[in-house]
């Protein structure tokens, strides 16, 4: 499958095309990319067509994001990759709250009813990205859908960190991550990828370290603007902040053969990967389903995992919780997340061992018990000398009716 990234003068499109099993309306009023030949549906396979894209900007005079017609019956190939099924059996990620600063967590998504929370004019969301990744974050499952978030009982707090067009700026970044550390977010997903703000998002992701919540970024942009690259169309290579931030945990995408997607934007020295391209969640409206690919999205996933392994281990710091996603990681050239071996492998906090007894020397044995043992043991030896005399020397006396013998 293939990222195309269209200039258009509605904005920047996504464009991704997966095969899954739907329900809705033809595939022929989507404003999906065409499929690629290995994607293609069969012609005698009409349950199966193409999900429509998700945005990553709209342009001046778009229209928002409307309802998907389509809805995704079965599972995403990324919950098969995470081992969702088993992780959940351990923890859902209930009683702890994720701070989504993107364009906003639209309210009466199916899906999420009930658990969201929104800054200012957050709970609206035109372009659509924010709850795409708050479903991917949290999407409780429906009924007639296989579609679920990694963490689908954690409560989700709505900032935006970008205006209606999802044009982001530093000083919303900013201050969506200031704002959710302080009303109480123990994780926090920046779904933005900037080149500039280094002195201010550093100093958001510390704030947000020093009251234990965890920031989540993207280590690569979804996609890059024309005007935003060289001169001969090569894209930039970052650093992309608040990912850079000494603190935040940097996410890359990778897709369903295990690579980034062709022509995807360079990562800037990502900490961890997750599934990221064909990504299937939430739209802003209705019950329908997008798909989307970035290292946007699959920090979202990353930020999931951290809500799992916070509810469950409640005791370990923000730090810890980056160690522990980290070291539990399947080995790759980046470090691939697995959030079941969060969930169940035995931590790695460091202790320090208790120090070791003083040596102490054995009491000097009571010298009474072995030498009554000598006493008895002599006199038995004694007796036995005795009895074997008398059994040589009796039979002889008798012989000679106990006379002395003669003397030549």
């Amino acid at each position: 499958m293939r990222n195309v990234i269209r200039g258009r003068s509605a904005g920047l499109v996504l464009a991704v095309s997966v095969v899954l099993p739907v329900m809705g309306g033809p595939a022929s009023a989507l404003p999906a990319a065409p499929a690629a030949p290995s994607a293609s549906p069969s012609a005698g396979d009409p349950g199966t067509t193409l999900l429509p894209p998700l945005p990553v900007r709209l342009g001046e005079d778009s229209p928002c994001t409307g309802a998907s017609g389509q809805t995704a019956a079965g599972a995403a190939w990324s919950q098969t990759a995470l081992g969702l099924a088993r992780a959940q059996q351990i923890s859902r990620g209930g009683g702890v709250t994720v701070a989504v600063v993107d364009t906003g967590v639209a309210s009466g998504v199916p899906s999420l009813s009930g658990r969201v929370t929104a800054v200012g004019g957050a709970d609206e969301d035109c372009v659509g990205h924010g709850t795409f990744a708050a479903g991917l974050i949290a999407a409780a499952p429906e009924r007639g859908s296989g579609i679920t978030g990694v963490a689908p009982q954690a409560d989700l707090l709505a900032l935006s960190g970008t205006d209606d067009r999802g044009v982001p700026s530093v000083e919303r970044v900013a201050a969506g991550i200031r704002t959710a550390a302080d009303r109480g977010a123990q994780v926090i997903y920046v779904g933005q990828a900037l080149r500039t703000g280094r002195a201010e998002l550093t100093a958001a992701v510390a704030h947000a370290t020093r009251r234990d919540a965890l920031v989540v970024a993207p280590a690569a942009p979804d996609a890059v603007p024309r005007e935003e690259r060289g001169p001969d169309g090569e894209l930039p290579e970052g650093p992309y902040w608040p990912a850079a931030a000494p603190g935040a945990l940097a996410v890359v995408d990778f897709g369903p053969g295990g690579v980034r997607q062709e022509n995807a934007p360079p990562a800037h020295e990502p900490d961890l990967s997750a599934p990221g391209s064909a990504m299937v969640s939430a739209g802003p409206e209705g019950s329908g389903h997008y798909i989307g690919s970035g290292a946007s999205l699959a920090a979202a996933g990353v930020a999931g995992a951290a809500a799992l392994v916070r509810a469950y281990h409640p005791e370990l710091t923000a730090p810890e919780t980056v160690r522990r996603l980290l070291d539990t990681a399947y080995p790759s050239d980046t470090p691939r997340l697995d959030p079941y071996a969060a969930l169940s492998l035995l931590g790695e906090r460091a202790q320090a061992p208790a120090p070791a007894p003083p040596a102490r020397m054995p009491a000097p044995a009571d010298p009474t018990p072995r030498d009554r043992s000598l006493t008895i043991a002599a006199g038995g030896l004694t007796a036995v000398l005795l009895l074997a005399a008398l059994a040589a020397v009796v039979p002889r006396g008798r012989a000679r009716d106990w006379r002395p013998p003669t003397v030549p």
